[in-house]
């Protein structure tokens, strides 16, 4: 079945007018000159206080790694290595990590890195309330063993501890500055790059210089890296084309004026989106707690027509939320749900529902024609979708606060547990109902004891959801993520934003 006339139309004009439009955009603007010793990044966020314990993840932890560096550093291809430590290890029950850590490394203002140092910035990530504070959860204390080794004690195991420690939970400050003003607008880090205070712009520019007593030069590639606050899409776009910046994350449409212009790509397939069924026991919509509903939701929907026409084919159609990066990836699930419509409807029938069925979803702003296909292809099998007021930014407060009971959304892909937590298990905030099972509990649990084996244990958790149909996955989308030729990048597994090592004076 084709998109309904007004959303293929919107889409396809956009796509014929955008590719018009690269035809005159940006000429000579991807032939490399002479090599270049700086970096100019488009961000697509102002980060808001440089305290380590205030990082994100996603595409806001870039910044970050340019003055911070983390405990493990994690590699393009997933894996993760040393950095600030150089040892790691458990005990038999996974419930303690031993940290070895190095001994030549000091922070911008002089002060020693060693495992008082690790501990303070441990301790603050835990007590500093920042957005990522969930990643040292399960982490009871941590306890100083001598100048160079740490212990982790943890409340139960966590399988993603490790993987936790390459992103947020492991960057580290000069414990001088913890805690305190200045570090909110300066960032005080043992990182490849320093600050220069006089050429940052609040709203506008952070710039950053070469730290000249870097312990590792092979991280450290240019002499200035300048992240350039760029909101707007449009933005980003005309500053990547017309060599203001040197890469950027764009999208499909503003992609085809990229390309126009002579810009690489570096695609990555992170997120996966689609509609979230939230109220699963049907505590405020009942409906939605027969699983019949559920899953005749997930037959209604064209997933390979709203790729190519939607998406302009930048995205995958899947019926899983799990990457194939995590491990809890199978192919049987891949299409588990295929377009049938005459399914749809007869399984609305046997579940009471052949009328009646009403889902109020909340507006996302700039993904108004995924809304309208949605709707549209709904409504084809019986069922009533309210497109109600925007998302805002306090709607993880309105999620956890169970104000949706479904949504359309765009979810990281990450590591197992990570996913779990984030989606599945009743810690997690895209399940703010507490939905869950004693057969999906034991299979959680299992996830969480797994240790190297979580990947594959997830599997089952995997399974468990789409059977039941907790959501209707559509796709995963491809990040889309754009450079000139004065520089080569490296993609980044599960991220959109390449880390800031993955960027290279072209050659």
């Amino acid at each position: 079945m084709k998109l309904g006339p007004k959303a293929a139309a919107a889409a396809i004009l956009v796509s014929a007018g955008l590719a018009m439009t690269a035809c005159g955009g940006g000429a000579g603007t991807g032939t490399a000159a002479a090599k270049t010793t700086s970096l100019t990044l488009g961000a697509v966020s102002e980060i808001r206080s440089w305290d380590p314990a205030q990082a994100h993840v996603g595409h806001v932890l870039q910044p970050y790694q340019a003055a911070y560096d983390s405990l493990l550093l994690r590699q393009p291809d997933g894996k993760l290595s040393p950095m600030l430590a150089t040892e790691w290890k458990y005990n038999e029950t996974n419930t303690k990590l031993t940290v070895e850590l190095r001994t030549d490394v000091t922070f911008s203002d002089g002060a020693k890195f060693d495992a008082e140092a690790a501990k303070a910035n441990l301790d603050h990530f835990k007590k500093a309330n920042g957005p990522q504070m969930a990643q040292l959860t399960a982490v009871a204390d941590v306890a100083v063993v001598d100048a160079d080794t740490i212990e982790l004690n943890l409340k139960s195991p966590d399988p993603s501890l490790e993987f936790y420690l390459s992103q947020a939970a492991g960057l580290m400050g000069s414990p001088k500055a913890l805690g305190t003003e200045a570090i909110k607008t300066e960032p005080v880090g043992s990182g490849p790059y320093v600050m220069d205070k006089a050429a940052t712009v609040k709203d506008s520019q952070s710039v950053f210089t070469a730290r000249k007593d870097y312990w590792n030069k092979d991280l450290q590639k240019f002499q200035k890296v300048t992240f350039k606050t760029l909101i707007d899409l449009t933005a980003r776009t005309n500053a990547l084309v017309s060599g203001q910046i040197d890469a950027t994350l764009l999208d499909p449409k503003t992609g085809k004026q990229a390309e126009g212009a002579k810009m690489k790509l570096v695609a990555t397939e992170v997120d996966w989106q689609g509609l979230l069924l939230l109220d699963r026991d049907g505590t405020k919509n009942p409906a939605l707690a027969n699983v019949k509903v559920r899953q005749a939701i997930n037959y209604a929907f064209d997933r390979k027509t709203i790729v190519e026409q939607v998406l302009l084919g930048q995205g995958t159609p899947t019926s899983q939320p799990f990457g194939k990066a995590s491990g809890a990836w199978t192919e049987e699930l891949e299409n588990y749900y295929s377009y049938d419509p005459a399914k749809a409807k007869s399984l609305l029938k046997e579940a009471g529902y052949e009328t009646g069925v009403v889902l109020d979803i909340p507006s996302v702003p700039g993904w108004e024609t995924q809304l309208a296909v949605i709707k549209q292809q709904l409504a084809d099998v019986g069922i009533t979708v309210n497109i109600g007021a925007a998302i805002t930014n306090t709607f993880t407060t309105d999620v956890a606060a169970q104000k949706f009971t479904t949504m359309f959304f765009s979810l990281f892909q990450g590591e197992p547990w990570v996913a779990t937590n984030q989606i599945i298990s009743t810690k997690a905030l895209y399940n703010p109902f507490k939905n869950t099972t004693p057969e999906l509990q034991t299979k959680i649990d299992a996830v969480e004891k797994g240790g190297k084996d979580a990947g594959k244990l997830a599997q089952e958790v995997n399974k468990y959801v789409v059977e039941q149909a907790w959501f209707a996955p559509m796709f995963r989308v491809n990040q889309m993520y754009y450079h000139n030729a004065k520089v080569t990048v490296e993609p980044q597994v599960q991220q959109a934003v390449p880390s800031i090592y993955n960027y290279s004076p072209a050659k």
